[in-house]
C-alpha cells in the first residue's frame, strides 16, 4: 500500500486525471464528476468557452478562433494553467460546499507508475490553485487493483493491467506493494489510430478518431457478432462523403499490432517476478482496468496468449479514482508485519 496511506485518509476528495477523462471521489458521497478532460479556448481573447462533454464534441468541427486542447496527457498535466481553469469549471462547483466545511482541503490524486518529479509537481500544482492545503500522490497501479477489488494487501500475487488512452501500465502486486511493473506507449489513442489507418489504405476512406468508438461496438469476438459494418466517412480522393462496408476481420488483424506491445510488457513484467507469485497468476490470472479494457475481444485475446484466464473489471473506467476513493473512506488496511522479538 502507499506509505502515505494515513495521510490519504485525511483527504476529502480523490482526483484521477486520466489523459481521457477527468473524474473525481469526493468523501462519503461517491464519484461526482466523470467528463472528458478537454477545454475549448478562444484563440483571440483567451477565453474558455467550454469544457468536458460539450468541448469534446467541438472536437473537429470548429473555425480558425476557436482550438480544443487536451492539458492533460497520459495522466501527466502538460498545461497547469490551462488544466487548473479546466478543473475549476469541472469540480469546482461539485467542491464548493466541502470547501466550506473544510477551509483546510486536502486532495488525494492519482499518478502514473514511476512518474516523474516535475510529472509529479505539476500535478500538485494544479490542485493546489484550486484551494487544496496539501495534495497526497497514490500509484494509479495500487488505486486502480483496489478499485478492482484484489486482494492486494495478502501475501499472494495478483496481476493488473490498466489500459488507458496515451499508455497500458502493467504490475505484479503482494503484499500491498508492485513486484515488477512496466509502462507501454501503446492505449486506446494508438488502438483508434490503427483502425483509421487501416480504413485510409484498404477503402480509401478518411474516418474520425471520434468515429472509431462505434465501429469498437461490432467487433466482439462472438459468434452472434455481424462479419461486416457499415462505416461512414471521406473519401481520400473526392472529398465527399461515403459509406463502405468494412470486414471486422480485416478490423481486427489490424489492432493486433499495438495490441502485441501489451503482450509483450505482460511478459517482461512475468520475465522480473519470483516463480512463487508466477505460479499464483496461473489460477487467478490477470485483471484488465481501464478505459480501453473495454475494447472488444482484448481479455480474449490476452488468455490465449498468455494460458492464464483475463479477467475485465466491473466498470473498468473508474477502477482507480474508486480505489483512491476507498482509501480515503479507510476501507483498506494494510497487513501489519510486526519485528519478531529476538
Amino acid at each position: 500500500m502507499p506509505g502515505s496511506l494515513e495521510q490519504l485518509r485525511r483527504c476529502s476528495v480523490a482526483v484521477d486525471l486520466g489523459a481521457c477523462r477527468t473524474r473525481v471521489y469526493l468523501k462519503g458521497t461517491g464519484l461526482v464528476v466523470d467528463e472528458p478532460s478537454v477545454a475549448a479556448v478562444n484563440t483571440r481573447t483567451g477565453a474558455l468557452l467550454a469544457v468536458g462533454e460539450l468541448a469534446e464534441k467541438m472536437t473537429g468541427r470548429t473555425p480558425e478562433h476557436i482550438r480544443v486542447v487536451r492539458p492533460v496527457s497520459g495522466g501527466t498535466v502538460v498545461d497547469i494553467d490551462m488544466a487548473q481553469r479546466m478543473l475549476r469549471q469541472l469540480i469546482g462547483n461539485k467542491l464548493r460546499k466541502a470547501w466550506r466545511r473544510k477551509p483546510t482541503l486536502r486532495i488525494a490524486a492519482c499518478t502514473p507508475h514511476d512518474s516523474e518529479p516535475l510529472t509529479q509537481r505539476a500535478a500538485v500544482e494544479t490542485l493546489t490553485a484550486l484551494g487544496a492545503r496539501r495534495v497526497e500522490l497514490a500509484d494509479t497501479l495500487i488505486c486502480a487493483a483496489v478499485g478492482c477489488g484484489l486482494p492486494v494487501e495478502q501475501p499472494e500475487a495478483t496481476m493488473i493491467v490498466v489500459c488507458g488512452a496515451a499508455t497500458s501500465q502493467v504490475a505484479v502486486l503482494s503484499l500491498g506493494s508492485i513486484v515488477a511493473a512496466e509502462t507501454i506507449p501503446v492505449g486506446g489513442n494508438s488502438i483508434d489510430h490503427a483502425v483509421v489507418e487501416h480504413l485510409r489504405s484498404e477503402h480509401e476512406l478518411m474516418l474520425p478518431n471520434l468515429a472509431v468508438r462505434p465501429l469498437h461496438l461490432v467487433l466482439h469476438a462472438t459468434d452472434e457478432s455481424p462479419d461486416r459494418a457499415e462505416v461512414h466517412g471521406r473519401d481520400v480522393a473526392t472529398g465527399l462523403a461515403r459509406s463502405v462496408v468494412v470486414d471486422t476481420a480485416g478490423v481486427r488483424r489490424a489492432i493486433g499490432t499495438p495490441l502485441t506491445g501489451v503482450l509483450d510488457g505482460i511478459r517482461s513484467v512475468l520475465r522480473r517476478c519470483p516463480p512463487d507469485l508466477v505460479a499464483d497468476l496461473s489460477d487467478r490470472g490477470i485483471m484488465l482496468a481501464g478505459g480501453s479494457a473495454l475494447l472488444p475481444g482484448l481479455d480474449t485475446m490476452l488468455s490465449r496468449a498468455t494460458g492464464m484466464p483475463a479477467h475485465t473489471a466491473e466498470r473498468p473506467d473508474t477502477c482507480a479514482v474508486r480505489g483512491l476513493g476507498a482509501m480515503l473512506e479507510g476501507k483498506v488496511r494494510p497487513l501489519h508485519l510486526d519485528p519478531l522479538a529476538s
